[in-house]
């Protein structure tokens, strides 16, 4: 099953840009969410860990 996969991905013409590509949106994405994670204001990261505690979204019984 590899040799057939291997072989057919051989046939592709530039088929060796697609890991740069997954690699380069890969490093961008973690890039960006790393700067979310050192900006957001204090307040908003409480607001939101504070959502699971929060009582007013229960059903009625």
């Amino acid at each position: 099953m590899f040799k057939f996969v291997k072989g057919y991905m051989e046939t592709i013409d530039g088929v060796a840009t697609y890991p740069m590509i997954s690699l380069l949106i890969f490093f961008i994405f973690f890039t960006l969410l790393f700067w979310w994670v050192f900006t957001a204001s204090k307040e908003h990261i409480e607001e939101v860990s504070n959502i699971p505690l929060e009582n007013n979204n229960q059903p009625k019984e």
